[in-house]
């Protein structure tokens, strides 16, 4: 029998470890959630507000995507209208389900427990309250506080080392010298987004994922644990290119489920009957030519076949996913991007983001300006251009439209890589709407151009350049394949590919 001490030891309880692990996680190749969009119509006084905060988030999140400290700094404003939700269960007695914002812009699975102190979040609990349960009243018997000296510990303080990490802990010098500090807890983090940060501290528990079909329950799954909060009264589910993230600890264990995922958010145009249609997350592979929805046998010219670009490595972002953007076609007018589009730097600067909680896409000034002078010579010639609209929504150009709408150009974005081409549905791009008036002039048809400017090249520097928003991913299903670094995009009916594959 091995010694207690012995190198063979260890081997042998970290092989139970992934055993254990390994034996709650389904063998199947896929696993299915359901998505649910936060919005609640409730929120907004009308139109006018829900466009105009989902802008100022969209704007906010983009902004500090750029910002850098020497402590951890990700970008995450979440907001309600922009952000979808995952359900979890605790091991607890009884069990509690809580529900966080999926997020692949960060790293870190955290939960608000109780006690929990939010700042400046009066009113946003209520507000946010359909979209997930808040506080976990407790952890389970089994939880246990991450040690100092552990890979998560070093991960979440950003890679501080081990042994300065033990002596914050007040773990002995002595102790530290002979690795011997297993009884001592990793220090609580401090951990920054947007507009919100948190103070939380790692432990290990039971995590279940209800609502996956098959179900899922993961045994040792490190989380945050947070009892004060500014701004972030809901707790988050980070998918990003880090060890902590919930694709990443999956991985660990059955690279099948967590070394590619993907998501295909339903076109809901803020419409509230389609927004409470479930959105289908699928961990793992299935058998795309079969789950297609319209695939034929020609798969180069198959309309459902998936377009795929690199993703590049972001030394200052480590966590983004980030890919490279060539240009963006207005009709048939092709503009190029700038070259900082294209690729990151060493500094961290360039490429465009792949982000599940940014509502809107963010462009660099020069871009959108030239994307929005040909909306302004195609559409801006027919009809008239609504500026009190475009200040009440944060959104420009907008336009009064009448019953001929035809004028609308088409959008297609360029990425890096062969026939990396996507184009955009028009919804995705220009949102239609019927402006109340303000009592002295009548009810008018408006849209607006969903794409926003995200400053020049000056102020993006040392951060992406542009972020893709989940607008404008409506309507496709949007691939991370992790294993072969690549991000896909395959136009779908993502209402019926949940039926399609909640029924196989």
């Amino acid at each position: 029998m091995a010694k207690p001490n012995s190198p063979a030891f260890f081997i042998l309880c970290f092989s139970m470890l992934c055993f254990l692990l390994h034996v709650s996680v389904s063998r199947s190749q896929q696993l299915l959630l359901p998505l649910t969009h936060s919005l609640s119509t409730t929120q907004f006084a009308s139109t006018h507000h829900l466009l105009k905060s989902a802008s100022a988030r969209s704007a906010s999140r983009h902004r500090h995507h750029r910002h850098h400290k020497a402590h951890r700094q990700v970008s995450l404003p979440l907001s309600p209208g922009s952000d979808y939700t995952l359900s979890f269960t605790l091991d607890t007695s009884p069990p509690q389900h809580v529900s966080l914002y999926l997020d692949t812009g960060s790293d870190l699975v955290w939960f608000p427990c109780r006690p929990f102190e939010c700042i400046l979040c009066e009113g946003e609990t209520e507000t946010q309250s359909s979209a997930a349960a808040a506080i976990l009243a407790n952890l389970s018997s089994a939880a246990a506080a991450v040690p100092c000296k552990s890979a998560a510990c070093s991960a979440v303080h950003s890679n501080l080392p081990s042994s300065d990490l033990c002596a914050i802990a007040n773990c002995p010098l002595e102790l530290i010298e002979t690795s011997d500090c297993q009884s001592y807890k990793c220090p609580s983090f401090y951990y920054a987004y947007g507009d919100g940060s948190l103070v939380a501290r790692l432990y290990t528990d039971a995590v279940t994922l209800p609502l996956a079909s098959p179900s899922l329950k993961l045994r040792n799954f490190t989380f945050g644990c947070a009892h004060t909060a500014l701004a972030e009264p809901v707790g988050v589910a980070g998918f990003g290119r880090g060890v902590l993230s919930l694709p990443a600890q999956l991985a660990a264990d059955s690279p099948q489920l967590g070394n590619r995922f993907s998501y295909c958010l339903v076109s809901h145009s803020f419409d509230s009957d389609r927004v409470r249609r479930p959105s289908p997350l699928i961990l793992g592979r299935y058998d795309e030519k079969e789950k297609r929805r319209g695939g034929g046998g020609d798969e180069e010219n198959d309309p459902t076949r998936y377009f795929y670009t690199s993703l590049l490595d972001n030394p200052k972002h480590p966590y983004f996913y980030t890919v490279g953007l060539e240009g963006i076609s207005v009709g048939k007018r092709n503009i190029r991007a700038p070259e900082f589009l294209k690729k990151v730097d060493g500094g961290g600067t360039g490429g465009l983001v792949v982000d599940s909680g940014t509502t809107f896409t963010m462009l660099p000034a020069g871009l959108y300006n030239s994307v929005v002078a040909e909306f302004e010579n195609r559409v801006g010639r027919v009809h008239e251009r609504a500026r009190e609209i475009e200040g009440n929504t944060g959104l420009s150009p907008c336009y009064y439209l009448n019953d001929a709408v035809a004028s609308v150009p088409s959008l297609v974005l360029h990425f890096s890589g062969n026939g990396s081409s996507v184009v955009m549905p028009r919804k995705n791009y220009f949102y239609e709407f019927v402006d109340g008036g303000n009592g002295k002039k009548g009810k008018r048809k408006v849209g607006c151009l969903m794409l926003m400017n995200g400053g020049d090249e000056e102020e993006l520097s040392g951060g992406p350049g542009a972020t893709l928003g989940n607008y404008q991913q409506q309507g496709f299903e949007v691939v991370y394949d992790l294993e072969k670094s690549k991000v896909g995009f395959g136009r779908r009916e993502c209402a019926s590919l949940w039926e399609t594959l909640n029924q196989g």
